[in-house]
């Protein structure tokens, strides 16, 4: 399977005593990052068109396991300025990849001085990695057309 790899070298960390570290970190990406692993990754979407930010997680050696693409929430229902949405999330499988992003846009988002930051999911999906994270379900969506009479 081809990686991705990027040209990074911020200074690493190095494991205290016994506890297990986890080495991977949060990196900014440029949207032209994002989608490309989105597009080479994501079981059933493809790259977004616009983003506020794009995010990344890296392992030591600067290889790119995952990446979430934040933009404007899609439903016209929802306030454009004070929340934000997860418009595409994915990783290459590695454990544990989605959980570390979904937290890490939710501080960031917090920081950015967003009041909420929203997702959607398939049902077929267990949601998981948004529970490890913090994540509340909010309501059920049953999809549909962004062609309505409106």
């Amino acid at each position: 399977m081809e990686q991705l790899i990027l040209p990074i070298s911020i200074g690493g960390s190095r494991p205290i005593g016994r506890r297990q570290r986890d080495y991977r970190r949060i990196i900014p990406l440029t949207l032209r990052e994002a989608n490309a692993f989105v597009t080479k990754y994501h079981r059933h979407h493809g790259a977004v068109v616009g983003h506020r930010f794009s995010i990344g997680v890296i392992d030591p050696e600067n290889v790119l396991h995952g990446v979430a693409a934040i933009g404007r929430p899609v439903s016209r229902h929802v306030d454009q300025y004070r929340v934000c949405e997860i418009t595409r999330l994915c990783s290459d499988g590695i454990p544990n990849v989605c959980s570390k992003l979904y937290g890490a846009v939710k501080r960031i988002a917090r920081e950015m001085g967003f009041e909420c930051c929203i997702t959607y999911t398939l049902a077929s999906e267990t949601g998981a990695s948004l529970r490890a994270a913090g994540w509340v379900a909010g309501r059920l969506n049953h999809g549909g057309t962004l062609n309505r009479p409106g």
